[in-house]
């Protein structure tokens, strides 16, 4: 169980969590990961790499539209903590969609000030994700593997389709080979399948995109 010195957090591996919402913290460690790949991309942008933001930035503002609007509604109903803490989230996702937003302008112009708006995107995200994680994954550690395990189900019946069919390849790219067990033990066998296979081929050609 982590001290108070050690609290729960994804930002440097995920031996300080619990097994059962690996899964959540997988999503955070794309985000970092990508948000890193578009700063190394940012100063020779190429044309090729839009379409691979635009998946990124679908996932994102899922992600946390479905935390605002079905994930934290549920947890205050259930924590008071989390209840006195839930509105300082909702407004770090406006600046990060702010953040965002910088991004895909600087794209439109072709790359066009790109640099300093994929680093504030990063710098923006990072900060976010400790913030949240500081907050929720205690919460998530004391409603216990059931009870998260169903809000997680709740959170992913919310994903459109474009989400749903590039979420399982790009949360499983570079993750540990334990948590990508853990977390496809979760998931049905033939979505699993779907996933590894050609939703993985799907999702490396639009990674090709920015990364050659």
């Amino acid at each position: 169980m982590p001290t108070p010195q050690q609290p729960f957090s994804s930002e440097h591996g995920l031996a300080s969590l619990p097994a059962h919402f690996h899964g959540f913290a997988l999503m955070h460690v794309a985000m970092r990961r990508d948000a890193a790949r578009l700063r190394v991309a940012a100063p020779t942008w190429r044309a090729s790499g839009a379409p691979w933001w635009q998946r990124l930035r679908e996932v994102i503002v899922w992600h946390h539209t479905s935390e605002d609007e079905v994930l934290w509604p549920s947890l205050r109903r259930r924590d008071a903590d989390f209840d006195a803490q839930a509105g300082e989230l909702q407004e770090d996702h406006r600046a990060l969609d702010a953040a965002m937003d910088a991004v895909s302008v600087a794209i439109e112009r072709g790359g066009e000030g790109l640099v300093a708006a994929a680093a504030r995107f990063e710098e923006v995200l990072r900060e976010h994700l400790r913030d949240e994680e500081e907050i929720v994954f205690p919460v998530f550690d004391r409603l216990g593997e059931r009870a998260y395990l169903a809000e997680e189900r709740a959170l992913i019946r919310t994903a459109p389709a474009r989400v749903m069919t590039y979420l399982q390849p790009w949360m499983f790219d570079g993750a540990p080979a334990a948590s990508v067990a853990r977390v496809s033990a979760t998931i049905p066998p033939p979505v699993r399948l779907i996933g590894a296979t050609l939703l993985r081929s799907r999702y490396e050609r639009t990674l090709k995109g920015l990364l050659t």
